[in-house]
Formats: structure tokens, sequence, C-alpha cells
């Protein structure tokens, strides 16, 4: 995700390779499972150092998910041209938990993957982080475009998720860019707000049909601390059924530091707590107000306990090294959250981040999938600051793997 009114592809799987991944669900996990041993004993000795970790207050796990079939592939090209600390790494990358993204599906579909997945964590006593990307005018018709055709549609999809959880456990993470990217904000309504009101329309249909379920909990979009203030994503959250979610994600897909996505997080909550008392959105403090002025704020005007507050989950997934800074002057968009060269994996996921307003620090984006074709205002093919033409959005992208294993931030290995 980026700033405002920019595209920021969300690297959702399109139908072809889903179906793919389900169809080579236990041979890619029985991959993953031989390289990670094999690799590892190459390379270093002690235990794996992405085993999914336990919850000793849940008991649970964050679920692994099959591997995008071209990351495979580019273990199997560094093993055979000798580059085994590199191979090591992607597999140590691919065999961390991570979001399963669903959207393009039918109704059957995506019922029948939601539930092999669901039953498969089950399995392993974990959760699984399913990342729903199927609004209408998704991404704004942009790079990742596509979604359900019409509300009545995406309706039917989202029964048809809820079908295939059903009692069990799972972590929504609820339509990138939904909220945060607002028809209204591509110019794509008309004048009376059809379409924006629409969008907030599907999104509590979802939060109503999702939520409820015994073991799931639902996370709406925010964008990232570098996009809206807490004041203009606020009110989109109430609207879009905040209050009867389980709370709210920011960073999804984009490279903000843990820091930064924690202090957002806890603005917005506060800020949430603040206008259900009662209180002005205007007089919540932003991102950029300095830090004890802000707490300050907090601690005058917010008293409610943070177990009744509205939580948040945050994408670590490439923020090793923070957000790209683009040369000065040199491009007319810089597209600072399209593949932007030299960014390393964040933190690995965790249900324990010690935070009482944070349920969970998770990969939401796949590492190591594109963002999209990136020109930074130049007439392309290429991305000038890479050389090379980028993948589509979704597709792998060896050159950024290698660079996100490379400048992760824990080392992966």
């Amino acid at each position: 995700m980026r700033g405002p009114l920019r595209r920021a592809p969300r690297g959702t799987p399109r139908r072809t390779r889903t179906n793919r991944r389900a169809r080579t669900h236990r041979r890619g996990s029985a991959a993953i499972a031989a390289l990670s041993v094999a690799l590892a004993a190459l390379v270093y000795a002690g235990p794996a150092a992405t085993a999914a970790e336990s919850d000793t207050v849940t008991g649970t796990r964050l679920y692994t998910p099959d591997p995008n079939p071209d990351a495979l592939r580019q273990v199997i090209r560094l093993v055979r041209s000798g580059q085994y600390q590199d191979a090591a790494r992607i597999t140590a990358m691919i065999a961390t938990p991570q979001a399963v993204w669903f959207g393009d599906q039918s109704p059957a579909e995506v019922e029948k993957l939601a539930r092999d997945v669901a039953r498969d964590a089950d399995r392993r006593d974990a959760v699984p982080v399913f990342a729903l990307y199927n609004i209408p005018g998704r991404d704004c018709s942009n790079y990742s475009a596509g979604g359900a055709a019409n509300t009545a549609e995406y309706e039917a999809w989202i029964d048809a998720v809820a079908r295939g959880i059903g009692s069990r456990d799972a972590l929504v993470i609820l339509e990138p860019d939904a909220l945060a990217l607002l028809p209204a904000d591509c110019g794509q309504d008309d004048a009376e707000g059809t379409k924006t009101a629409a969008r907030y329309a599907e999104v509590n249909y979802a939060v109503g049909k999702l939520e409820p379920l015994s073991g799931t909990r639902v996370y709406l979009d925010t964008g990232h601390p570098g996009w809206h203030t807490v004041s203009s994503i606020v009110p989109r959250l109430i609207k879009g059924g905040v209050l009867h979610a389980s709370g709210f994600y920011t960073n999804a897909s984009n490279y903000n530091t843990d820091d930064a996505n924690s202090w957002y997080g806890k603005l917005i909550s506060s800020c949430i707590a603040y206008v259900e008392g009662g209180g002005d959105v205007a007089a919540c403090p932003n991102q950029w107000w300095p830090r004890a002025d802000a707490q300050s704020w907090i601690d005058a005007n917010v008293h409610v306990p943070a177990s009744r507050m509205t939580h948040f989950v945050t994408d670590s997934s490439r923020n090793g090294q923070g957000p790209w800074t683009p040369p000065a002057g040199k491009y007319t968009d810089p597209q600072d959250w399209c593949n932007p060269p030299n960014r390393g994996l964040g933190a690995r996921p965790t249900l324990r981040t010690g935070d009482p307003l944070q349920d969970a620090r998770l990969w939401i984006k796949t590492p190591g999938e594109s963002d999209g074709l990136c020109l930074r205002g130049t007439a392309g093919p290429e991305d000038p600051e890479r050389g090379t033409v980028d993948p589509d959005a979704g597709d792998w992208f060896p050159q950024q793997a290698l660079e996100l294993v490379r400048y992760a931030n824990p080392p992966v290995l």
C-alpha cells in the first residue's frame, strides 16, 4: 500500500496460481521440509530458525501455507549453482508463517480452498491468516484490478469463505485498500457517492458474516502510517464496522517500521475510544505529532482499559530496512511502494507482541512476490531502479526475493 491516490499492488494470487497451489499442497509442504533440513545442514548447525513459534498464551501457532512454486524453483537453481546460503535463506523465508491470499475465485472454488487450508491448519494446531481481496472496484482498477462484479456477487463470495472456514480458527485480513482507497478517492464514484456507499456496505457485510464465526477474528484496512492521518482513517474504520470486528491492520504490503506501525495503531485505537466516548475525531493526535505530546493527550483523554479498546495487527513481511527513500529529483513519480530496492524481511510473525493492543505481527504480503510493473514516471518498460522489467503483481520476483533475505533484519539464518 502506498501514499494518497497512488497505487499499491497487493500481490494477490491470480486464479491459475491459487488453484495450482491447492493442487500441490502436500508436495509443496514436503518439499519445504526436505529443503529446510538439507539446506540448513549445509549452512549452519542448530535448530531451524524459521519454525513457526508456539504461543504460550493461546497454545497455537501461525500457519505456514504452500510456497509459490517459483520460489521452490529458485531454491533449486541456487543449489545447483552452489549458492547454498542464499538457497537456505529463501527456504527459510518460504517456511515462515504468512498469509494465504484469496481473490477472483468463484464461490465454489474459494469455499473449497478456504476449507482445505482451515482443515490443514487445524490438524497442525495452527492459525491461518486469510487475506481476502475480492472487493468490487479493487485497487481502483489499477495494478491489481479485478474483484467481484457487484455487491451481490461479493456477498455470495464472502458467504462461501465463511462456509469454508466454519468453526475453525482464522485471522482475516479483510480487503486491503478497501477503506484506505475508496472509490471516491480515485475519481471512480458518481456525484451521489454510490460506489463509496456500496463499498462501506460490502465491508460491513463481510464483518457481519465472518466475525461471528466461533474461531474467526476480522481486521479492517487502515493503509499505513505514511498515508492517512488518524483523524482521516478513524471515521472510515467506524463506518466500515470496526466496532463489530476484532480490530484493524496497518502496513499491509508496505515497508514502515515496527515502531511506526505500533505507534500508529495505538493512536488509532486511542482515537476510536475517544470518539466512542463522545469526543471529536478532529481533536485526536496524528502520527506526526511529537510523541510526548500525543502520549500526554492520550493520558488525559482516553481512560478505557486496553482490553476494551480496538486492537490491531501489523505487517512486518518486508520492513526490515524500513521505507525506501527515492533519489531526490530523479523521478516524476518514484513509486516508493513499488518493488523498492534493497529492502529486507522484517521481524518474524508472532502472536506474542508484548503490546496489549497489538494482537499479532504478521507477514501479510507474501515476501518475494512482485508489487507489479514499476516505471517510476518513465516510459519503461524497465524499472529504472533495477534495469529489468518487473514481474506482474503477485508473480515471483527472484531478484527481490534475494534482496529480502540478504537484507533481512533480523537475519533469517
